[in-house]
């Protein structure tokens, strides 16, 4: 049954039964979900699990939209006067001039629009699911109902789904219901079957938050089919989106286009005035004026309102969008996805990058190698998430076996560790792999390899309930099922606040002693050893009781049991310290922000040198800038490079700090209580493999494998990015005021107009806009991470360009108004031709000429750029057609050039990026070689 045409009532019938009852009539097992095949089957006959959105304009709607601008309309009147006075080929060449550019302007808009989408595809939210008995990834759009899918907090719900368990569940149905607070979700309830959205607690609802717990649910509907969809009903597209810099060209083609017009009417009276006969007028009268002068005032219209159209870049604004949509897509390769068009910009004028340690400057391969139990040390060996090693005493150098009944408190650490976890570990094609929290996984890894697996561990110790861990209490408990007489609660988590809670040590043989003063001491001592060593430290208590009477986690997490410390590794990735030195020379200044404790970020810290020896001064804790205030916070960070045991509001004051001194900010997060510093800062950059929902929504810029590299890549990207749009809009701005120029010009002087209207538009069709495009896709120079970050408020054509742009408008103009000049007395017959074969070849080496600001065409490699090349080739050709072509020559009036009159134009054809390739060695740029 199609999506479309299931009745709406099929999905609102599952919140009034049991849970058993769904999954029969969904005939999906629990223990292994759904079959690729039968998730595909179910795909094909339901469709995506998504809204749908607004209907794409027609193509031919697009289309005709590319004829409504202002001046195409008047070229489109020029066209029609030159068939009224019976000027049947010039007419014609307008209007085709005109398709063409409307052709390539729907090509572009859908290039563009294309690129977009992909790119909205690519971002896309995914959801965790059961498939074939294993847990694996996919697009949300593709879930099915009958899919068993994996709640946590951060996550947004992906379709409507009953739950199968619950931990402390609760969801944000705010969107649903207008309810300001969470609501308790509980699997075993059944709704009544009148029961209101907000109070169908067994449910969960597609597009709201898990804000805390956990849950599994099987999904019953998708798409339209959901609460969400029956309120919504048709969801609108995505709005376009401008960008500063799109909405500033923008502004730009419109003053010129107003500066433009003006000029054109100007050109335009000129025209007009030249050889008109006063006293023809007053004989006559103006009606039979015009009719006997009317081909002159219409090509003097022509010439006018074609040069309006050679002045405005019009194709800008696509242009950009086509080149920010593809420099998009290369930072994919680079592993970050742009999520909103300002980041690329914004990336440019990064000041100071905050990076968690977790995952981004770590691999976030946690495994445990040393551990603390009844005062004693060990480490463990073995390759990381593999279930074989060894536990090493550190005093013996013995190895020892965690099941021996004479290391029973090891063996109770492990299990601990163990079951008050949510990980798995499965044999995935042949080799092992952890599903679930990193730092759990650690614990799961190290259990099997004393040889305790989760299966048999809860099939002694079954979980009945638990705490989930929130950043406050920084703990986690379990409870679980001892005997039929006895609970056992597990507790893991920070160690200073676990061991406030405890008043017992577990000894070696598993008999408890007190824990007075002094093996406080020693524990926390032992502590801050493993954390010294850049170990991420947990610790393990439990406590036995015959019964609970409260969930209050205040009352379940007291009178524990001390058992031990677990210390875990997380390397630093190897590109990471290469990457810090980059962005140093980028003028980027790095900063780690971190939970974890201060000697534990100090260890990192030194081994990506991001700190030297000696430098604790250069760590400040959450407690230093709590008690701080924003003024003394400000100060503080100007020298400080890691930032430990912070709180999610330490977070934001940080980034606040920071901006404040006039830093340009991109800081990374992946919880849901990293949000508010990802929303607050300029750049807000999540984890797409460990970040939650919740912190993907907010964030610009999503890393794809949750490496810092990958930011400062994107960094360098964002530069070219912004650099390669800075370089077309000064050629193309270039060559049309240069146009402008030559007209004018040649109309004060009292000169015919060296350019017809039909060699302008082709000019500007051909000439301009393929080596334009092409300088969207010049690579990095080599040098562009060696250049201080971009102003932020910078305008897009700043004093240096200005001074660039006179250079090259006005040395391009002066060269064809003297080649013009000086053919119209030795060669008249080819005036008009050498002016427009002198100003179309000189855009050509103009155009390699701006392949950069400041550095010369040979310290890039002069054919290294395969894009302007072809473009080149293109234009040259064109160029060529309209010059040598007999059947093109009359419609473009133009005649053979011989070679020694080719050869006469060179001087004047290179002239222009001569003057500009001179103006950077004058400007004191110092080449850097390729």
């Amino acid at each position: 049954m199609n999506a479309s045409t299931q009745p709406p009532a099929a999905k609102n019938r599952f919140h009034n039964q049991p849970v058993a009852e769904t999954l029969r009539q969904l005939d999906v097992q629990l223990q292994s979900g759904l079959t690729t095949e039968g998730a595909r089957k179910r795909l094909a006959q339901h469709g995506p699990n998504e809204l749908a959105s607004q209907p794409r304009t027609p193509l031919w709607r697009l289309f005709v939209n590319q004829f409504l601008d202002f001046i195409v309309l008047l070229l489109i009147a020029a066209a029609l006067i030159s068939f009224a006075l019976r000027d049947a080929i010039e007419g014609a060449a307008i209007l085709a001039i005109v398709v063409i550019n409307a052709v390539i302007g729907l090509v572009q808009e859908q290039r563009a629009d294309a690129a977009i989408e992909q790119l909205k595809r690519l971002a896309a939210p995914t959801a965790q699911v059961l498939r074939d008995g294993a847990h694996v990834t996919v697009a949300s759009r593709d879930l099915v109902p009958g899919d068993i899918v994996y709640l946590e907090a951060g996550n947004f719900v992906p379709a409507d789904g009953q739950l199968v368990e619950s931990f402390n569940l609760q969801i944000d149905e705010s969107s649903l219901t207008g309810e300001s607070t969470p609501g308790q979700k509980q699997s075993e309830a059944v709704s009544a079957a009148d029961a209101p959205i907000g109070d169908r607690t067994n449910m969960a609802f597609s597009g709201t938050t898990v804000s805390r717990g956990r849950a599994t649910a099987v999904i019953v509907a998708t798409g339209a089919l959901t609460e969400m969809g029956t309120i919504a009903g048709l969801m609108s597209g995505i709005a376009h989106e401008h960008t500063p810099l799109q909405r500033r060209l923008n502004q730009l083609g419109r003053t010129l286009g107003i500066a433009a017009l003006i000029l054109c009417a100007l050109v335009f009276a000129l025209e007009a005035a030249r050889n008109t006969d006063l006293g023809l007028i007053t004989r006559s009268g103006i009606v039979a004026y015009f009719a006997s002068e009317g081909a002159r005032l219409t090509n003097a219209f022509m010439l006018a309102t074609s040069l309006a159209v050679a002045a405005v870049p019009e194709g800008l604004s696509a242009i950009v969008t086509i080149n920010l949509a593809l420099g998009m897509r290369e930072m994919i390769k680079r592993h970050a996805l742009v999520r909103r068009l300002t980041a690329v910009e914004t990336l440019g004028s990064a000041t100071i990058i905050c990076s968690d340690k977790t995952g981004t400057l770590t691999q976030n391969v946690m495994t445990v190698v040393r551990g603390y139990c009844n005062g004693e040390f060990f480490r463990v060996t073995g390759e990381r998430g593999e279930p074989r090693g060894e536990f090493i005493n550190d005093r013996s150098n013995a190895a020892v076996d965690p099941n021996a009944p004479d290391h029973a408190a090891l063996h109770a650490l492990l299990r601990g560790g163990l079951l008050c976890s949510d990980a798995l570990l499965e044999k995935w094609e042949g080799q092992y792999r952890t599903v679930g929290d990193p730092t759990e996984g650690a614990l799961v890894v190290a259990a099997a390899k004393s040889g305790l697996m989760r299966e048999a561990a809860e099939e002694a110790y079954s979980r009945m309930d638990e705490i989930s861990f929130d950043s406050e209490r920084k703990m986690m408990s379990t409870l679980h099922r001892a005997s039929s007489e006895a609970v056992l609660v597990l507790v893991k988590g920070a160690p200073d606040v676990v061991l406030g809670r405890c008043m017992r040590e577990r000894g070696a043989s598993g008999a408890d002693a007190v824990l007075d003063a002094a093996a406080r001491a020693r524990i926390l001592a032992a502590n801050n050893d493993l954390a010294a060593q850049g170990l991420r430290v947990l610790a393990v208590a439990e406590r036995t009781v015959p019964a609970l009477t409260s969930k209050d986690p205040d009352v379940v997490e007291s009178d524990l049991t001390f058992v031990g410390l677990l210390g875990m590794m997380d390397p630093p990735r190897p590109e990471v310290a290469s990457a810090i030195r980059t962005a140093a020379t980028a003028g980027i200044r790095t900063v780690m922000i971190t939970g974890d404790y201060p000697a534990t970020a100090h260890a990192i810290a030194k081994q990506i040198g991001l700190v030297g020896d000696g430098t604790d001064e250069l760590v400040v804790s959450g407690a230093e800038i709590s008690a701080m205030n924003d003024e003394a916070l400000s100060e503080r960070v100007k020298l400080a490079s890691v930032f430990a045991r912070v709180s999610p509001e330490d977070k934001l004051r940080l980034v606040g700090a920071f901006k404040h001194n006039g830093h340009v900010v991109a800081m990374t997060g992946d919880g849901v209580n990293d949000a508010p510093a990802l929303k607050r800062a300029d750049i807000g950059v999540a984890m797409g493999i460990t970040g939650t929902d919740v912190s993907k929504e907010v964030a610009d810029m999503v890393l794809t494998d949750d490496n810092f590299a990958s930011i400062v890549s994107a960094v360098e990207q964002g530069r070219v990015i912004y650099a390669n749009i800075r370089k077309f809009v000064l050629y193309l701005l270039g060559c049309n005021i240069a146009e402008i120029i030559v007209i004018l010009g040649a109309s004060v002087a009292g000169l015919a107009s060296p350019l017809s209207a039909i060699q302008l538009l082709w000019l500007n069709l051909i000439t301009d806009g393929a080596p334009a495009l092409a300088l969207g896709l010049e690579r990095a120079e080599p040098d562009v991470m060696n250049q201080p970050p971009r102003p932020p408020q910078e305008p897009v054509i700043g004093r240096h360009m200005l001074g660039r742009l006179a250079t090259q408008s006005l040395v391009l103009a002066a060269a064809v108004l003297a080649v013009y000049v000086l053919a119209l007395r030795f060669a008249p017959d080819q005036a008009h031709t050498m002016a427009f074969v002198t100003l179309a070849l000189a855009e050509l080496p103009l155009a390699y000429a701006s392949r950069s600001e400041r550095l010369p065409v040979t310290a890039l490699g002069v054919f290294s750029n395969r894009a302007l090349q072809l473009a080149v080739v293109v234009s040259l050709m064109g160029i060529l057609a309209v010059v040598y072509v007999p059947a093109l020559q009359p419609i473009f009036d133009t005649t053979p050039l011989s070679l020694p009159n080719l050869a006469a134009l060179m001087p004047a054809i290179f002239a222009p990026a001569l003057a500009v390739e001179t103006a950077k060695r004058m400007a004191g740029r110092n080449p850097i070689r390729a």
